[in-house]
């Protein structure tokens, strides 16, 4: 039986794409797995103090409950790259998806700090599973520029909003239900995947006839991954000069300094170089990193700020959430359908930086007398529709012109990239708002107000940083993406040279 060559399987995946209004279906199936992980990565955030008081552990080890979702999702993402394009992406979806909602029931009838634990390093890896595929069947399904920029927009809007949508979900569940809630509605979500998923979306053969799995590739950027994002989780508990800190931190850059080395030389690379060497995909991965960095700096001291100074329950924070979660919304689909197709990339994401700096900016501006609707609300619907400019672009970006044999780990690196750049995020501004708020309490004599004000001194020195690095996300996208038209294809061409 004669192999197929790459046309053929260039042809056999152009030919599994769906046509008319199937496409919308098929995304609003991938937006609903999109929507399955980013959910989790804050959903549990304000439930922890049920957890804690219903498992009965120790505020030391509360964090894992969040650090292992994260960890074993970052780390392993780039393997769940290869795997997908190995096995076949519609295949991965469904396994993964089966495995996600799995480990949700596990958490969910937790009857222990380590089961708990256990579901959700499980969450983190059929998480890792299921991202890459996602995205791949984004980048495979929508090539042409009429629909593509549409479709991310939609995509990005989902993606964007997904971790503020947890964290008013996982407020609400505690409140009216249970914690176990919290990780019980992946049942729900998981469920009407599966229903849609074999129905709507194409099968696609696997890139490769002989595929190889690049182990070392494999172990040395899991492990590196796993170091780095370790490092951070360190930094943000014991500071960044602590031995675990320094000592994970550059064990996971020389693991991943290895982890190149090693992609060069091997035949089937986990991550082939031609992918990142690109300016435009470079700055997208740079993009949803930098992103990542801000937002999460976003969330964590505006919920702060929230809770301690305003006096916010947990339902409360998480609604106040809300219009910055439309503003992102209405920007991305109007990103996706009016402005990319017009402007391109470059200048709607360095505005979109620039607006997420200026909105950001207004936070720096409050005081423990400061009301929601005139001190937050302006920050959070500018910052919003900042962010609505990014990830739709930086996604589309990411995977466009893509051969079919890279879709994989070219939507893995996005992933990658926004959760390592979380990571860092969250423990770097941490770090940096507790030392401001120490040394503000060091240097003041002690009041009634002197906690809430020093936790305001905090956050604004953060929410300064935060500006500091959106700006510069805007000039390092400025300087790295390419000017001009250049998203999506209008017959495919181009993804069929590049599988040539």
């Amino acid at each position: 039986m004669k192999e197929p060559t790459a046309v053929d399987r260039a042809t056999q995946v152009d030919s599994a794409r769906p046509s008319g209004s199937r496409h919308w279906w098929i995304l609003g199936v991938l937006s609903l797995t999109q929507l399955l992980l980013v959910l989790d990565s804050t959903v549990m955030n304000v439930a922890l103090p049920s957890v804690q008081a219903d498992l009965g552990f120790s505020s030391a080890d509360r964090q894992w409950v969040v650090t292992a979702y994260a960890l074993v999702f970052g780390g392993t993402l780039l393997a769940g790259g290869r795997l997908s394009d190995m096995l076949g992406r519609k295949r991965m979806l469904l396994l993964a998806t089966t495995g996600f909602t799995l480990a949700s029931v596990l958490g969910g009838l937790a009857n222990g700090f380590v089961m708990l634990v256990i579901a959700r390093a499980l969450q983190g890896f059929f998480g890792a599973l299921l991202a890459p595929a996602t995205l791949s069947l984004m980048a495979t399904t929508f090539i042409d520029s009429t629909t593509r920029g549409k479709a991310f927009g939609v995509f990005g809007a989902v993606s964007s909003s997904g971790s503020a949508i947890g964290l008013l979900l996982g407020g609400a569940l505690t409140e009216f239900l249970d914690w176990r809630w919290c990780l019980l509605v992946n049942v729900l979500v998981g469920a009407m995947v599966l229903a849609a998923a074999p129905a709507l979306v194409p099968a696609q053969a696997a890139v490769s006839p002989r595929p190889r799995l690049d182990l070392p590739g494999m172990v040395t950027s899991v492990l590196g991954v796993l170091a780095l994002v370790y490092g951070c989780s360190a930094a943000e508990r014991d500071g960044w000069t602590s031995p675990v800190t320094l000592g994970t931190l550059a064990a996971g850059l020389l693991l991943l300094g290895l982890f190149v080395w090693i992609q060069t030389r091997v035949s089937q690379p986990l991550l082939p170089m031609r992918v990142v060497r690109d300016r435009n995909r470079g700055g997208a991965y740079l993009m949803v990193a930098i992103a990542g960095v801000g937002m999460f700096g976003v969330f964590l001291f505006l919920a702060y700020h929230l809770q301690q100074v305003l006096g916010f329950s947990a339902l409360m924070t998480g609604a106040a959430f809300l219009p910055m979660v439309v503003s992102m919304v209405v920007m991305a689909i109007v990103t996706g359908g009016v402005l990319l197709p017009r402007t391109g990339p470059r200048p709607v994401v360095v505005g979109g930086f620039l607006l997420t700096a200026v909105g950001t900016s207004l936070f720096t501006g409050l005081t423990v007398h400061s009301g929601y609707a005139g001190g937050i609300l302006p920050g959070l619907l500018i910052a919003g529709a900042g962010f609505g400019l990014i990830f739709g672009p930086a996604m589309n970006l990411a995977t466009d012109r893509v051969g079919p044999a890279d879709a994989g780990a070219a939507s893995a690196m996005v992933n990658a990239g926004q959760q390592v750049g979380a990571a860092i995020g969250t423990a770097l501004l941490n770090t940096i708002a507790i030392s401001a708020t120490s040394s503000y309490l060091a240097d003041h004599p002690e009041t009634p107000d002197a906690a809430a004000q020093a936790s305001v001194d905090g956050n604004t020195v953060a929410f300064w940083v935060t500006v500091a690095v959106f700006a510069l996300g805007a000039l390092a996208c400025g300087l790295l993406v390419r000017p001009g038209r250049q998203l999506g294809t209008e017959d495919g061409d181009a993804t069929l040279t590049a599988a040539i």
